[in-house]
């Protein structure tokens, strides 16, 4: 099996989310998941199990959904992995980017339904996936096709950003080999030192420094 690097971004305060009807309470610390190697499933949205969602970091996705997190390997394969943010397929033309703007309500947004036929962009094998979509142009083409006839809006450009990342999702814990810490704040290096891992400002930093060593 190919090594492939897996990002999971996590909350300010280094720690997942999950929600307890409309509370949004914390689930796992950094800590916890560095020290028990292991990520459990927190994620609970537009009807579908419980799952952990992560973003396989690749030359096409460079980005992360929050701006910082936990970087990692696992031998465990994800369920299936879409070419962008779930929420791109959901029912409803209200679309929010980013994260800050929904944190306080993640049950209103996480309460839509699916359109229908979203099985779609569901792949079970990353090179699958970027054989079908081999550049972000393609998917932004075809993922605004699909909610068009649908009867949905096309998505203006400043939705681009969902599309920058994908959404590899696991339904059972992962364990993990923790790999490294990323986030531009002061917090993630005082964490990254405590727990004896590397730091990069960003997935697209440490994609960049796995190239150097590479030549």
């Amino acid at each position: 099996m190919k090594e492939r690097y897996y990002a999971k971004s996590l909350e300010e305060d280094f720690a997942t989310k999950t929600l307890k009807g409309r509370k949004k309470v914390k689930y796992q610390t950094i800590y916890d998941i560095v020290k028990n190697k292991k990520i459990n499933l927190n994620t609970k949205s537009f009807g579908r199990q419980r799952r952990l969602s992560c973003t396989i970091i690749d030359k096409n996705y460079l980005k992360t959904y929050r701006s910082q997190g936990i970087i990692f390997k696992t031998q465990q394969s994800p369920k299936y992995v879409l070419p962008f943010d779930l929420v791109l397929l959901s029912a409803t033309d209200n679309i929010i980017v980013h994260y800050y703007r929904i944190k306080n309500n993640l049950y209103v947004y996480y309460n839509h339904t699916l359109i229908p036929g979203f099985e779609k962009f569901i792949f079970k094998d990353f090179d699958k996936l970027k054989e079908e979509f081999p550049s972000l142009i393609s998917v932004w083409k075809e993922m605004n096709r699909f909610r068009k006839a649908n009867g949905y809006k096309y998505l203006p450009k400043q939705k681009h950003r969902l599309v920058e990342y994908n959404e590899a999702v696991f339904y059972k814990p992962v364990k993990i080999e923790p790999v490294a810490i990323f986030g531009y704040h002061k917090e993630a290096r005082k964490i990254a030192k405590k727990l004896g891992l590397p730091c990069f400002a960003t997935s697209k930093e440490f994609y960049n420094s796995l190239n150097k060593k590479d030549k």
